[in-house]
This record gives C-alpha cells, structure tokens and sequence, in this order.
C-alpha cells in the first residue's frame, strides 16, 4: 500500500538502500548493538538494522505505517510521539540512537537524549543545517544552545552529506549524517536552564538575556560574567560551551 508522507510530521521517506551501509560504517553497528529508531517510516533502516543488531525499539507516531513496521525481527514498535517515549525504562536498554529524524522534531529529539546516560553513540539523518549546528563553533551564525548541548556530552565522529535523491518526496533542503559518540555526562538541568535563557533572546546581551529569562537579575548576571572573565556586554554566541558551566556555577 502507497502511503503519502505527511509534511506536518516532517515525513520523508528513506528509499535508497546505498546510504544504508554508511549509517552502519558511522553508527559503528555491532551485533550486540540495542538501538533507538525515531521515526522509522517504510521501515527501510528498520530491517536493515535488524539483521545486524540485537534489538531495535522504534518509535513512530504514524500508524498509517503499522503494516510496513510489522513483522520486522527484533524490533518493538513504540506507537505516540517520540519526545514523550520513556527511554529509559526499555528494555533492553538501547544505546545507540540510529535514526533518519523527521525535519520537525529532529533538534528537541538531539537536545532531550543527551540527558539519557544509556545512549553511548548517536547517528543521525537531519537537515544539513541542523547537523552544522550541532558542533558550530562560538560567534558563528550556527552557534547556539543545542551547540552547546551537543558539545558538552558529545564529540563528532562522522559526517557524511546525503543526497536529495534518497527520499521521497525529494525535499527542497540538503541532509546529512552526523555521528556522535558520548563523552561526558553533559549539562546539568541548571545548565541547560542557563544555556536556553542564554540564547533566548540573541540581540540582547547575554547579561540582559538572564534577567529577561528570569535567570538573575541583570546585575547579579554581570557579577557572574565578570568572575568567569567576561565583559558585561558579552553576548551568548561568544561563551564557550564550558564557560556556560562556569557561568551556572557562579549564579547558583
């Protein structure tokens, strides 16, 4: 049965079996791998996974796609919404996020796994430009808070730009691949806290930005941006992702 992508879930289909085997050279797929799959689809990296993983716990919210999903060997079909998709209680534990991400949720998707200690490795298929946000450098247009995120739990270990041929429908922007693999614990609740708030408003100063966020006060922030060395009229963009620890620990 043809079943038509839906653009409000940022649907496009993977169809081309090529890039299959670079998500296994990126993704570092072993046999004893349990993987994470957000949005599956067709299920074209589901069975492919499949024959080479122990398990797959895959979540999708389309059940218009049930029968391209059912019947795949060692896979659990997680039915809802991904980013409300209690990871850590699955069992067994997936390590690894593998995933072809719809366009719409792919950032919030990146931002909310890094908290879960279980995940070890990341690769994923996301807009070009989302995947150069990931590991942007400080004051570069790219640079914001999921930089930051991404940057304090994870290093890069592979990039590999994706034709537009091998989705359907063909989207109108460029993809990529980008792989990640853990590091560190990364931030904290408090500083995440403080690194959104940061780039919430990124005209501002990053002292004004604090206080707009209900972080601290203004003054309180520019007493913390002065112990850390900073200037009180630095703008977010320009912090380093472990200035930003620096920074909560002077304002908590």
């Amino acid at each position: 049965m043809s079943i038509a992508p839906r653009k409000d879930l940022g649907q496009h289909f993977l169809v081309d079996d090529n890039i299959l085997r670079v998500i296994e050279r990126l993704a570092e797929i072993a046999p004893d791998d349990v993987v994470l799959e957000i949005g599956p689809g067709l299920g074209v990296l589901t069975r492919f996974l499949s024959e080479r993983v122990a398990h797959i716990h895959a979540a999708e919210v389309d059940r218009r796609l049930a029968d391209h999903l059912a019947g795949i060997p060692r896979t659990t079909v997680h039915w809802g919404d991904a980013l409300e998709l209690a990871v850590a209680s699955l069992d067994p534990p997936p390590t690894k996020l593998v995933a072809n991400l719809p366009y719409n949720v792919a950032t919030p998707i990146v931002a909310e796994s890094l908290a879960l200690a279980q995940l070890r490795l990341w690769c994923v298929m996301v807009q070009r430009e989302v995947a150069d946000r990931f590991f942007a450098q400080p004051s570069t247009k790219a640079y914001g808070s999921v930089s930051v995120l991404v940057q304090l739990a994870t290093e890069r270990t592979g990039f590999h730009p994706v034709s537009r041929e091998v989705f359907r429908p063909r989207p109108n922007v460029d993809s990529a691949l980008v792989a990640f693999r853990r590091i560190a614990s990364g931030a904290t609740p408090e500083v995440k806290r403080v690194v959104v708030a940061s780039f919430g408003h990124r005209r501002k100063t990053l002292a004004n930005a604090l206080a707009l966020a209900g972080v601290a006060s203004r003054e309180r922030a520019i007493e913390a941006l002065r112990a850390i060395g900073r200037d009180a009229n630095v703008r977010a963009e320009a912090l380093a992702p472990h200035e930003f620890v620096a920074l909560t620990e002077e304002l908590t």
